[in-house]
């Protein structure tokens, strides 16, 4: 069992200048590289092995850091799974959010939002067996993770509607008619299939957004 060392470090890759911070946060360069690459490898750990068969030692071989350290940022399992959640949401937010802002306007944020979501998905298909471990290990992380996503997606839409680009009684259904629709097909052609051309599943999409399932002329 994985049980708490001492704060002082015990091997030289330990982060002194961190030790002693009541918060854990990272105060140095050198801190914040080690609690990234802790919790890079806790996504692969998690990721592979699930929440109740991974475990802290394993986490600090694929980081490289000394167990030590990782009680220098977290004090438990639970601790760096719930941080892991929240920095894989941000890293999904960071990959995308870039794209959409650039794009010309609303319809197109959406189709471009999409894919780069499913690029992201198929880089990082860990993301939804943590995300869906966390409605049983952390329910108020999983709740978080998709009710930040979709409120960055009705704040786009409302933006849209802002500037005359789509409909403007667009409310948080909309929002979240997206995002579910968003994650089913992150499921089916992110994490199942790497094949299809991510650029077509989003164009189809997105012509069902911009023009319904209504029978055409």
């Amino acid at each position: 069992m994985d049980q708490p060392r001492s704060s002082a470090p015990d091997q030289p890759g330990a982060e002194k200048s961190d030790a002693g911070n009541p918060d854990k946060t990272p105060r140095t360069e050198r801190g914040r590289r080690t609690l990234r690459k802790l919790l890079d490898a806790a996504a692969v750990e998690f990721g592979e092995r699930g929440f109740h068969e991974a475990s802290i030692s394993a986490i600090t071989r694929r980081a490289g850091t000394a167990l030590g350290s990782f009680y220098t940022y977290f004090d438990s399992k639970e601790e760096i799974f719930q941080a892991l959640v929240r920095y894989m949401s941000e890293q999904l937010r960071d990959h995308v959010t870039p794209l959409v802002q650039a794009a010309p306007d609303e319809i197109s944020a959406e189709r471009i939002g999409l894919e780069s979501y499913l690029g992201f998905v198929r880089e990082h298909k860990e993301i939804y067996r943590i995300i869906d471990e966390a409605e049983f290990v952390d329910y108020a992380s999983y709740r978080r993770h998709y009710e930040t996503t979709v409120a960055r997606v009705r704040q786009r839409l409302e933006g849209g509607a802002a500037r005359g680009e789509i409909r403007p009684d667009v409310s948080e259904i909309h929002a979240w008619a997206i995002g579910g629709m968003n994650v089913f097909l992150g499921m089916r052609y992110g994490l199942w299939d790497e094949e299809t051309d991510i650029s077509e599943i989003a164009r189809v999409a997105n012509d069902l957004l911009a023009n319904g399932l209504k029978k055409r002329d």
